[in-house]
């Protein structure tokens, strides 16, 4: 967990550049991409929790290897579903209680059961370990772009 928490450490950072931008690397400002992240994280971590471990089976998908392996998401080719955009109106409170929320989400994710599981739209059902790995994967994606926002604006 300490790498999810570091995470959440550099996405606590940021936070003072939420409104941010430059269009040249997104249209969205770090704000966007701060809060984005953090939607998945509690949404992820709140599938994980209410999910019947009973019911996970693992299943080969070749989409899932190739990102295993190539560990990185290439920018603009996945289309995030609906529930994980954010509002057009970020206000910083509203990151401060959800950065707050997944602090104690992390927490909550060493005592779930290994084969806790979410679905993932292009990864299929994905256990508690490769979940981590998502959740690593996908935050690390959105602070390089949170990055070279603030760095190259």
């Amino acid at each position: 967990m300490k790498e999810l928490n570091d995470l959440i450490g550099q996405i606590e950072n940021n936070l003072p550049q939420w409104e941010k931008q430059n269009t040249t690397i997104s249209h969205a400002t770090v704000g966007w991409q701060l809060d984005h992240s953090l939607l998945v994280i509690n949404g992820i971590i709140a599938q994980l929790s209410k999910c019947n471990p009973d019911n996970y089976k693992w299943q080969f998908n070749l989409n899932r290897i190739y990102m295993q392996c190539r560990n990185n998401i290439p920018r603009g080719k996945a289309k995030a579903p609906k529930q994980v955009l954010p509002v057009d109106a970020i206000a910083i409170e509203d990151l401060q209680n959800k950065l707050a929320l997944a602090k104690s989400n992390i927490a909550l994710l060493e005592k779930l059961h290994k084969n806790s599981f979410f679905t993932h739209p292009y990864f299929g059902d994905l256990n508690l370990k490769a979940a981590i790995w998502f959740l690593k994967l996908h935050t690390q994606h959105h602070l390089k772009i949170v990055n070279d926002i603030i760095n190259k604006g």
